[in-house]
């Protein structure tokens, strides 16, 4: 805690230029996008197994809060991907690293030439939903839902600092040590940069097909559209949606799976190795830094296992009907 307050009291203080703040977005970026990749990927995998529940998450995003939410996170996304994009490219080339200031005003640049755009279509999705004086649900309710994600963090927390300080004494413990940095953190250095290109396609696709084409609004629609595919969303549930998108094939291949399975493990791996760096960036304790280190793979390989079980299973019709039946029941007076 006294290496994280020292960082930000100098942060502050320190007139580093556009290179430290670019070094402070990235990383604050990084951790926000990273936050809703958990609870996105926790709430969609609800479409296959729980889909009454994942009519309520939805509820949840169609909320001021989660609009809100929803410009940050595409405004993170944007940023984090360039500015990750200009480190791969200084790293390749470290002749290049001259000109990183000059960079770093390109990559805001051109955030706000993405985001412009991109923000008028989103706010038209907005405009058009709240133009339709919809039932929303109190702020209350929005956060009592998240109670069970703080529950969870919490957990993983306290069973990475059992599991750390049951290996120091099994190993003999070194508590007033940092851990030797391992052979692996060069291949973590390489997995970085290159899969932050490739993710690149992938989150922008992402993004243009379900925040700017349609958004979390659209999803609920009846009788509407389902992006990348020609099928139309009959009853408008959203549980629907994603079981018409993950459905949708071509040559007998469910594209869209492929590319969410993609996405799902190029940017779980991504960013639970980021956090791992920020996090013991500012532990110096052993147990409490090898502690970062496993609640970083004990929430990367959850949100794995979680992810990858619901785009295996897909959605079947038992869990549309379930879907319907608790819009039904939630509308009813």
């Amino acid at each position: 805690m006294t290496a994280l307050v020292y960082t930000v009291t100098e942060t502050l203080r320190y007139r580093g230029a556009i290179g430290q703040w670019s070094w402070v977005l990235h990383r604050i970026t990084g951790l926000g996008v990273l936050f809703f990749l958990v609870l996105h990927v926790v709430d969609t995998s609800w479409a296959s197994f729980f889909p009454a529940q994942y009519e309520e998450a939805i509820k949840i995003y169609q909320t001021p809060l989660f609009t809100i939410g929803e410009f940050g996170l595409v405004a993170a996304v944007v940023y984090h991907a360039l500015n990750g994009l200009r480190i791969a490219l200084f790293d390749y080339k470290p002749s290049w690293w001259k000109h990183q200031q000059r960079a770093a005003v390109i990559v805001l640049a051109a955030t706000v030439i993405i985001l412009v755009p991109t923000f008028i279509f989103m706010f038209q999705h907005v405009l058009n939903f709240y133009a339709e004086e919809p039932d929303i649900l109190p702020l209350g309710v929005v956060l009592g839902a998240q109670l069970p994600f703080v529950a969870g963090i919490g957990g993983a927390i306290i069973l990475a600092l059992l599991l750390s300080a049951l290996w120091g004494l099994v190993a003999g413990g070194q508590t007033g040590k940092r851990l030797k940095p391992s052979r692996g953190e060069k291949f973590w250095w390489s997995y970085m940069r290159i899969s932050g290109v490739l993710i690149l396609p992938l989150v922008f696709g992402h993004l243009g097909m379900m925040h700017v084409i349609q958004g979390v609004f659209d999803i609920t629609a009846a009788q509407g559209a389902v992006v990348g595919t020609d099928f139309v969303n009959a009853s408008g549930a959203a549980t629907e949606f994603v079981g018409a998108r993950w459905g949708f094939g071509i040559a007998g291949v469910y594209i869209w799976r492929v590319y969410d399975i993609a996405l799902l493990a190029l940017a779980v791996i991504h960013g639970f190795n980021g956090l791992r760096y920020v996090l013991t960036d500012y532990a110096s304790h052993s147990v409490v830094r090898r502690a970062m280190v496993y609640l970083c793979i004990i929430g990367a390989v959850a949100l794995l296992i979680v992810g990858g079980a619901a785009l295996l299973n897909g959605v079947d019709e038992k869990a549309i009907e379930m879907a319907q039946e608790a819009i039904v029941h939630t509308t009813q007076p």
